[in-house]
C-alpha cells in the first residue's frame, strides 16, 4: 500500500492530488491510502449547485472566510477549518458495485477502531438535521464522522472526515448555507472529538486512521509538500 502524507498548497490542488492517487491506483493496481487536514474551505456537492439558493450559499462560506470548493460526487456542503481530518482509500477492483456496501462495513469498522484508540466510543448513524445527511456516518454527542464511495470501472475510492474539534464554528457556518440551500440543519448536531471528552490532538487522530486503514498491510510513504 502507498501511503501518501501532507497536503498541497491550496484546496483546488490538494484535491487533485486525490483524484491523481486514485488515476494511479487504476493503472498499477496498488491500493493508495491518503489521511490529512484539508485547508480552511466548504465543499460543495452536486445536488448543492443544483439549488437555487447556491450563489447565496457560496457567498455565505467567502463571508466567513472559507474557500469554496465544488466536488463532481457526493451529498451536501461539509465544512473543514483546519483542523478536520480527511482520509481517502483508493483500491483496484474488479466489481466496484457489486462490493459496496462490504467496503462501507469495513470501513466503518475501522474509523470506530481509530476513534477508539482516540477515546471514543462511537455509534452507527448520524442525529436528525446533521450536516451531509447519509446512511454512513458515526456520532459521539453528535455527528462527528460521515463516509462516502464512489466507484469507477477498475478502481474504488471510500473516503470521509472526522471532526476533531471546531465543531461549533462549523455550525455556525453551516448554518447560514444549509438556510440558504433550504436543507434542514441542526447546528446542534455537529459533534467532535474533543465535545466528546477524546484525545483532540490532530497527529494522534491520523496516526490511528493510518493503522485501521492500513489494516496491517505493508505500507510505502511518500509526502505531499505545501510550499
Amino acid at each position: 500500500m502507498r501511503l501518501l502524507r501532507g497536503r498541497a498548497v491550496d484546496p483546488e490542488t490538494d484535491f487533485e492530488r486525490t483524484r491523481r492517487m486514485a488515476d494511479r491506483v487504476a493503472e498499477d493496481r496498488e491500493t493508495a491510502l491518503r489521511v490529512w487536514r484539508p485547508h480552511r474551505q466548504v465543499a460543495f456537492g452536486r445536488r448543492d449547485a443544483n439549488s437555487d439558493g447556491y450563489d447565496q450559499a457560496r457567498q455565505a462560506a467567502r463571508d466567513r472566510g472559507y474557500t469554496v470548493i465544488e466536488r463532481a460526487v457526493g451529498g451536501r456542503a461539509v465544512a473543514y477549518t483546519g483542523s478536520t481530518v480527511s482520509f481517502a482509500l483508493a483500491e483496484p477492483t474488479e466489481s466496484p458495485r457489486e462490493t459496496i456496501d462490504a467496503r462501507y462495513e469495513w470501513a466503518t469498522a475501522a474509523v470506530k477502531r481509530a476513534l477508539d484508540d482516540c477515546g471514543i466510543i462511537a455509534q452507527t448513524g448520524e442525529p436528525d438535521a446533521s450536516f451531509c445527511p447519509g446512511s454512513h456516518s458515526l456520532q459521539a454527542g453528535g455527528k462527528i464522522a460521515g463516509l462516502a464511495q464512489r466507484v469507477r470501472q477498475s478502481v474504488a475510492v471510500i473516503g470521509g472526515i472526522i471532526v476533531v474539534r471546531d465543531h461549533e464554528a462549523i455550525a455556525g457556518v453551516l448554518a447560514p448555507i444549509y438556510e440558504a440551500l433550504d436543507v434542514p440543519f441542526d447546528p446542534q448536531s455537529v459533534g467532535s472529538v474533543a465535545n466528546a471528552g477524546g484525545d483532540d490532538d490532530h497527529d494522534r487522530v491520523i496516526a490511528a486512521l493510518e493503522r485501521a486503514l492500513a489494516d496491517g498491510r505493508d505500507v510505502s510513504v511518500s509526502a505531499i509538500r505545501e510550499t
